[in-house]
C-alpha cells in the first residue's frame, strides 16, 4: 500500500533547528508536486512549502528564509529544512503529494490529497 511517512519531529528550544523527512513508498516519486503543510493546536492547517517535480520550490512568505524545502527523487524522500524555530512554529507537520491539477504552491492545499499521518515539531521559548 502506498503511503507517506513523516519522521524527524521532536521538541527543540527557540532558534534551534530541525530536518524533517518524509518516505514516500509509492510509485513515480520523481513525477510529483510534493509539499509541507502544518495544523496548530486550535488553528486551521496551513501551507509551508512546495516543491514540483523540477525542482522548482514555493513557500508561504512568512516562511521564506527560515524553512527550505528538497527533495531526493532516488530516495523518494521529501525534506524540510527548519532554522531559526520560533515557539509558533509549534505544529505536527505533515507531507502530502498533489493530486489535482494546480500550481505547485503551499497555498494550494485543496489540489493535495494524500497525506503522511505527521510528525510533532514543539518549540520552547
Amino acid at each position: 500500500q502506498e503511503r507517506l511517512v513523516e519522521s524527524g519531529g521532536g521538541s527543540v528550544q527557540a532558534g534551534g533547528s530541525l530536518r524533517l523527512s518524509c518516505e514516500d513508498s509509492g510509485y513515480a516519486f520523481s513525477s510529483y508536486c510534493l509539499g509541507w503543510f502544518r495544523q496548530a493546536p486550535g488553528k486551521e492547517r496551513e501551507g509551508v512549502a512546495a516543491i514540483d517535480h523540477d525542482g522548482t520550490t514555493n513557500y508561504a512568505d512568512s516562511l521564506k528564509g527560515r524553512f527550505t524545502i528538497s527533495r531526493d527523487n532516488a530516495k523518494k524522500t521529501l525534506y524540510l529544512e527548519m532554522n531559526s524555530l520560533k515557539p509558533e512554529d509549534t505544529a505536527i507537520y505533515y507531507c502530502a503529494r498533489q493530486q489535482k491539477p494546480a500550481t505547485c504552491h503551499p497555498g494550494f492545499q485543496w489540489s493535495f490529497g494524500y497525506w503522511g499521518q505527521g510528525t510533532q515539531v514543539t518549540v520552547s521559548s
